[in-house]
This record gives structure tokens, sequence and C-alpha cells, in this order.
């Protein structure tokens, strides 16, 4: 059975706190797992999830902060020492490449698991395209180059039972005209209609900017960064980030199905804060205002 859903590892930005861990996140797509951002104590916080070395076959690394990245090194190693049985690939932005290459190697170990390299240069683009999904990259707005990136299902059909049978197609012949595109005069789309594929976009660090909306247009679920709170908005623009409220209008406007905020700053104590500041900012769709080792799947598909 297919699963869709954001195993949280950790949620705090900066520095740890004794309730969230650095950053990290798996994203479950059917049989594929993407890690975003492994902070620091990223593989610890995996054996609490229950989040295996074999679930990973990409990971993303926004921007080289530590809180961002310094797991890279410890999650590397757990892949080759686990001898997962896939290949795996690493985007990450390219002007990084050094921070890269040091977490690569930080340490002595053994090599067994071919991993690709494939970072984002410029404005972003397309970095992968699989038959199950594209996965985009988009620049940001932070001190140090920043990507947020975007994971978009092709389009697919959905056969209606009633127009089908109005034309008295049934069994062997629905899958042919799936596959053909018409059969006996009668074309696909008079028996079916476009099954939008499903959007994921994840945000980290970042000001208000154009790729951070490119990112979250039409999203089922937009994971992003409210490091601060709406009356810090100053200290979140001199630092290159987004408060609750910012980070809700962006998925208001986008029209996002399902809002995750993370990355808080340990300044704040009462986190349902954050949720009030964003449903105040106008957003009203699903949200969730993560914790460490929370599991939120990605909403079911609408009708």
């Amino acid at each position: 059975m297919s699963v869709r859903e954001l195993v949280v590892l950790g949620t705090a930005s900066q520095v740890p706190t004794r309730h969230r861990n650095h950053n990290g996140y798996l994203l479950r797509w059917d049989g594929e797992g993407i890690l975003f951002d492994p902070g620091e104590g990223t593989q610890r916080q995996m054996l609490r999830a229950g989040v295996a070395a074999h679930d990973i076959d990409r990971i993303c690394v926004t921007h080289f902060h530590g809180d961002h990245s310094l797991g890279l090194a410890g999650v590397i190693q757990r892949i080759n020492l686990d001898q997962v049985p896939h290949p795996v690939t690493a985007h990450y932005p390219e002007s990084g490449q050094s921070f890269f290459n040091r977490l690569r190697y930080a340490t002595a170990y053994r090599e067994t698991v071919p991993l690709t390299e494939a970072p984002a240069a410029g404005g972003g683009g397309v970095l992968a395209a699989t038959p199950a999904y594209t996965l985009e990259a988009r620049r940001l707005s932070h001190p140090v180059e920043a990507y947020g990136y975007r994971l978009t299902e092709p389009d697919g059909r959905r056969m209606l039972p009633d127009r089908l049978a109005a034309h008295g197609l049934q069994g062997p012949d629905v899958g042919r005209i799936q596959r053909e595109g018409a059969l006996g005069g009668i074309t696909l789309d008079e028996v079916s209609e476009v099954r939008r594929g499903q959007r994921f976009a994840f945000v980290m660090d970042t000001r208000l900017c154009e790729g951070a909306y490119e990112l979250a247009d039409g999203c089922d679920m937009l994971v992003i960064e409210s490091t601060f709170l709406d009356e810090d908005h100053r200290l979140a623009t001199d630092h290159g980030h987004l408060t609750a409220g910012q980070a809700a209008r962006v998925a208001r406007d986008a029209g996002v199905r399902h809002l995750v905020l993370t990355h808080f700053s340990q300044r704040y104590s009462e986190p349902g804060e954050f949720e009030r500041q964003a449903r105040r900012a106008g957003f009203d769709g699903e949200l969730s205002v993560a914790q460490d080792l929370v599991r939120v799947p990605v909403p079911k598909r609408e009708l």
C-alpha cells in the first residue's frame, strides 16, 4: 500500500533544545524516501522515529548552515555501514560543494553505496524527473545561498464509470482506451477526467521572496520555516527568516491545503502561538505546528 507522509525528525532553529532536535524531515512518497536538511543528531532521531537508512533514496539540503547539514556526515556513513541496496542521490547548493565534500568525508569509512551528487545552481530548476515525480529547486533569500524544493506528481486520469457504461465500455476495453487514447471512435477524454498530481514543497531559511511563492503554488502540503513570531518581524528580515504570519500568508496566497510550520527559535516556549498567528494571517486550511517525531500524512487527493 502506498504511503505519503512527512516524518518529522527535528524542528529547532540554530540550536537544539530539550524538546526539539536540529532539523530533519523524511518525506515518504510511496516506495521512496527523501531526507531533507539532516541537522546534527538526525541519525539518532531516525532511530527514535523508526526510520532506517534503507528508507533514504535522496537527500536534499537547502543550505549549509549547521542546523540543516551537520548530520550529513553521520547519515552518509550510516547508509554505507548498512549497505543500502540502492543508489542514493544528494542535492544541495552547488556553491556549497566544499562544505558537502568535507561532510561527506569528515572521517574514515568504507564506501559501499553509490552516492550521486546532483547540486542546484543559479535560480534552480529541475533536478530529477522520474515516473513518480519531478523534483525542482528554487532559489530563496538567505544570507548564504539557499534553495527550496518542490515535488510534483504527473497528472493522471480518473476513469468515470457512468460514462464508460454509457459508451458500453467494460472489462479489457477500459485498459485499451487508457493505453491507446481512443477506441471505436470514443476518445479517452469522453470517459475520463484529469486527476491532478499531488504536490509537496519544502521551504526553509528565507525571507519573503518569489521563490517561496513559486515552490508553494498549489501544494497539497507545504513545510515551511516560521522561525519568529510576528512581533519579531524585523529580526526575521535581518536574519533571513519568516514569521508565522508571513509563512501562513505564503500558504494562503498559494492555495496550500496543509501547512506545516517548523524551524522554531528557542526564544519561544509556547508553540500554540505560532498556530494562532497563522490563523490570524488568514490561512484556513489544515495546519500543523511540527513537533519532533510526529508523522503528518499528505492530504488525500481531492475528488
